[in-house]
Formats: structure tokens, sequence, C-alpha cells
């Protein structure tokens, strides 16, 4: 079906009172940046409204791309016709005639009259609009609670809006629009699903994902930045840090603590989080998180180790279980890669009985007395790589522009 131009929708930034300009500004330069991939297409703004202009460009890819921007609840392709009432009856009977309609189909004609000098009311349009058109398309049956089509009219001055189809879109607030998150990002299930929620409520996310060279392979560093290659599909691009902790990590070996490993090892990933986190202007760190789902992820656990950072730690999934936190991996797009079976340095040292109720004190005086830990963190820090990802990111880039450190893989 030909369509005119796009009609886009707010969602909660319409509550936002004084702070609803920068909200709807912060969609408006995210939906620009998307629109570069479509030159022809243009963009036009209305109180509490947005309209994409296709001005030819194909709406299928585009809607596509507009469903995943933040702050858009839902979009409808429409059909433009010039305020006149002859010409709103032949748009309306063009649009239909496009259908492919082989049985009937329970329709009704929603009318809504904008501009108040159009000189009939909503309630007239209805009767106007849907009477030549059950004459004309026999298969239309009027139903007026719940039909399989409803047919909106929307008469403004400028022109009257013609459209059936309300296509949802991801919601939320828009990018970056409430600050930025350091997110812990490991090659599993949980922590995209984390970052991608997180997204969703305006945080704009930087990855940090910690590798153990020799212990973990190229495939899983592979595979965790096709996962941020993911969500650059949401926010545009998407920076990933990439710490070396295999020191760190072989730390906690050898010392007689075993149970303990799994504790020392994300307290450590914490502080380096932090670190990165002051030096990118982050104002928290999001960790994948499920009450109860693992040792480390038990209250008396994430107790201890939330306390190895004065940073907020969010934890979007916390009370959800995995068959919802599977659900939505599926939806946006992450599952597929993240049961790719790569380890990563988080399944490594897996202690045969890991603590679920860790000591403060206790690991506070095992770290003491790992000597040379502090200095471990912060090299590993210092030694940290940062690559910028877009949805086009090819990977393999990074060693080609000699981004990477040969000697990791």
């Amino acid at each position: 079906m030909k369509y005119d131009m796009l009609l886009l929708r707010y969602g909660e930034i319409t509550l936002k009172g004084k702070n609803r300009g920068r909200f709807e500004n912060a969609v408006i330069s995210h939906i620009r940046s998307v629109l570069k991939d479509y030159p022809k297409a243009k963009i036009r703004k209305e109180y509490g409204r947005l309209y994409v202009e296709l001005n030819g460009e194909e709406p299928e890819p585009l809607i596509a791309s507009l469903q995943k921007i933040f702050g858009l609840t839902s979009i409808s392709p429409v059909v433009v016709s010039s305020t006149e009432l002859d010409s709103i009856l032949e748009a309306s009977s063009a649009f239909i005639g496009q259908m492919d309609m082989e049985e009937e189909v329970t329709f009704k004609v929603h009318a809504r009259r904008v501009w108040k000098a159009f000189p009939h009311s909503s309630h007239e349009m209805n009767h106007l609009v849907g009477a030549p058109l059950l004459k004309k398309y026999p298969l239309l049956k009027v139903s007026m609670k719940d039909p399989e089509l409803t047919l909106n009219v929307e008469i403004r001055e400028q022109g009257t809006y013609i459209f059936c189809q309300t296509i949802p879109a991801v919601g939320g607030f828009p990018r970056g629009s409430n600050g930025k998150a350091m997110l812990l990002l490991s090659g599993g299930i949980d922590s995209p699903v984390a970052g991608w929620s997180s997204m969703r409520r305006g945080l704009e996310v930087e990855c940090v994902h910690f590798y153990s060279y020799p212990f973990t392979s190229r495939l899983a560093k592979e595979k965790v930045i096709e996962l941020a290659k993911v969500l650059s599909g949401y926010a545009g691009e998407i920076k990933i840090h990439l710490v070396p902790f295999t020191e760190v990590q072989t730390s906690f070996t050898g010392i007689g603590q075993d149970n303990l490993i799994i504790t020392l090892m994300r307290r450590s990933m914490l502080r380096i989080a932090e670190l990165l986190a002051k030096r990118e202007g982050a104002l928290a760190i999001v960790t994948g998180d499920s009450l109860g789902q693992v040792a480390s992820q038990t209250l008396p656990s994430m107790n201890v180790i939330g306390r190895a950072t004065e940073l907020p730690l969010l934890r979007p999934l916390i009370m959800m279980d995995k068959n919802e936190i599977i659900r939505i991996s599926k939806e946006i797009g992450t599952y597929e890669t993240s049961i790719l079976p790569y380890e990563d340095c988080c399944t490594l040292f897996v202690p045969k009985s890991p603590t679920t109720n860790p000591n403060l004190r206790v690991v506070e005086n095992v770290e003491a007395s790992i000597e040379k830990l502090p200095e471990l963190i912060q090299d590993a820090f210092e030694r940290t790589e940062t690559l910028v990802l877009t949805k086009d990111y090819v990977i393999g880039e990074e060693e080609e522009a000699g981004g990477v450190n040969e000697d990791w893989f």
C-alpha cells in the first residue's frame, strides 16, 4: 500500500511538564539520526505529535527502524488528503480499495475533527465516510464494538490523515534523557536484557566486559561485541570497554578461599567499572542480577558485593524470573547470540560450593591479604580498550585498524 507519511506517538514524555521540550528534542535527535539512511524522508513536528513525510521512501524498513526508538509508543502509516469532503471520501475509498479482502471484514469509521472550522462534526463524518464504503465494498460489515478494521480519519486544517494501523514501538524515555550508566555485559542472557531495559528508561549505557585471555577465546569476545551491536541498534551507537581481567581473577586462586572466588571477582569488577564510570561521567552501574538465580545473586551476596562501590547499583531484572528474561531477550534480538556456547570469565574457576551468605568482614580481610590487588585493579583499568559500535560495525575491524592489542588473543 502507498503511504504519504508516518504518524509517531509519544509515551511517558508527555507527562514531563516543564521538561517536556528537552525530552521531545531528544526523541527528534534520535529520529534524525535514523533518517540519515532514508534521505528523502523529512521529520515534521506538531504539538504532541511527530510526523515523518516519506516523499517516496518505502515505509516498511523505516518503520522497523523507528520502532526501536525509545520514547515512541506507536507508529501509524498515513495517507494524506486535502481537508475537503469530496477529497476525504475519495481518499478513504482508495485506501480501502488497496486492501486485499477475500472474506467479510468488520469495520467502523472513527473520525476526529481537530480543525473545528470544518463544516461537519466527527459524528457526521463517521456516517459520511462509512456509508459510501459499505456500498462500494460489500465485504465490509459494520461493527461498532471490537471491529477487525478501524478506519481513522483525522481532520486537520493543513490536511486530513487517513490510517488504520497502530504499530507498537518500544516506548519508554528518549535515549540519554536520564543520564549515563555503565553496564556489566557478560556473554549470557541476562545482562543484555538489563542493558536494554535501562536504555528504555532513558539511560545512556556504556558496556563493560571482562575477558581472561588465554582462558577465554576470540569467539567469546566476538560474541559480546555482537551483543553490544544489537543494543546499538536501539541507541544509534554504543561504547564497549574491554577489560583484561586475567591477573585480577587468578590472584584469587590458591589462597584457600575458593568458596569466595565469585564474590571477590564481582567486587573487583565493580571497582574497575567505578573507575571507568568516573572517567566517562557515568553515575551508576547496571547489572543483570536476578534475585536468587545463582549464588552471587542471593540477598546476602548482593549486599556484600555491592559494598565494593559507592555508585548506585541498578538491577532492572531483580524481580524477574528466567522465563520473563528469556522472552524479552528473544523480542530484542539478543537471545540467539547469548546462548552460543563460548565461555566468559564469569564461568571460569567456579567453585563446587560457592558461598551464598558471605561475611563482609571476612571478604575484606581476604582482599587485604592480597597485597597487589589494588595495583592489579588499577592496571586492568589502565589497559582497558574501548570500541564504539553501531549496527553496521563489522567484527574484526578493531584488529585491522590496530585498535586492539594483538596479545589479547
